[in-house]
């Protein structure tokens, strides 16, 4: 092992103000509220040149990552809103999808599968097979 570790989790308090201006720079670009970078590194109070020097070392750890990722491959009848309401299941169960991958119906039958964080997906199994429409369900993987 190394003596330097290649990563550090820092407490936000005690880090430098230019890495959390980064990371609002960052957050305003993706979420659309900056047209720009010169607009964002305005509205986050930081130079470009420091945004340029810190923009791929410095990410906001939002705790979202320590939830697993489950993938779940279901067949469902192809019928008017039965992944609409396997997509609400999951949503009420706390998961957030990340992908969905819906294949042409062959025999009445569509093959899905779903991508998500969640906490325990093993609950998830029982609680999708008996939604209306679920011909059956697997898990996949589980991270």
């Amino acid at each position: 092992m190394s003596d330097n570790p290649a990563y550090l989790l820092v407490d936000a308090q005690i880090a430098p103000d230019t890495f959390l201006k980064v990371v609002k720079a960052k957050r305003l670009l993706a979420l659309g509220e900056a047209s720009s970078l010169s607009q964002a590194v305005r509205m986050a109070d930081i130079s470009r040149s420091a945004f340029y020097k810190y923009r791929h070392s410095v990410h906001a750890y939002t705790g979202e990552e320590s939830r697993r990722i489950a993938t779940l491959y279901c067949e469902l009848r192809d019928e008017p809103g039965v992944l609409s309401s396997l997509i609400t299941s999951l949503y009420q169960s706390g998961g957030n999808i990340l992908t969905i991958n819906q294949n042409i119906p062959v025999d009445g039958v569509a093959p899905i599968t779903v991508s998500l964080r969640t906490g325990d997906s093993q609950d998830l199994i029982p609680q999708i097979e008996a939604l209306s429409g679920v011909v059956s369900v697997r898990l996949l993987a589980n991270d």
